[in-house]
């Protein structure tokens, strides 16, 4: 099993800067693919991003999302980041990495996930 921590979030201003980390142990990093996902009061958990295992060769992004986020990994360090720039009060939601043997846009996919870190974007 894989245990996920994410961390970076805070609060930020529109148009700043964000880089979110999800940090696994236990179980073999490399093995699994990665998505971030989020979730605002009242609203469903939506997809953000995705990596694939090993080595990230392939990505996905939500629309909302594209041009402004970019995911990666790094397998050494066990971790899959976040980079999110030109925010948006629209990106405020609770974010949140997840893990599973195979690369998806759906939450329900994934086995693996983190307690999620908060980010807020001021207008």
């Amino acid at each position: 099993q894989v245990q996920l921590v994410e961390s970076g979030g805070g609060l930020v201003q529109a148009g700043g800067s964000l880089k979110l980390s999800c940090a696994a142990s236990g179980g073999t990093f490399s093995n699994y693919a990665v998505g971030w996902f989020r979730q605002a009061p009242g609203k469903e958990r939506e997809f953000v991003a995705a990596i694939s295992y090993p080595g990230g060769s392939r990505t996905s992004y939500a629309d909302s999302v594209k041009g402004r986020f970019t995911i990666s990994r790094d397998n050494a360090k066990r971790t899959a980041y976040l980079q999110m720039n030109s925010l948006k009060p629209e990106d405020t939601a609770v974010y949140y990495c997840a893990a599973d043997g195979k690369m998806s846009e759906r939450p329900s996919q994934y086995d693996y996930w983190g307690q999620g870190t908060q980010v807020t974007v001021s207008s």
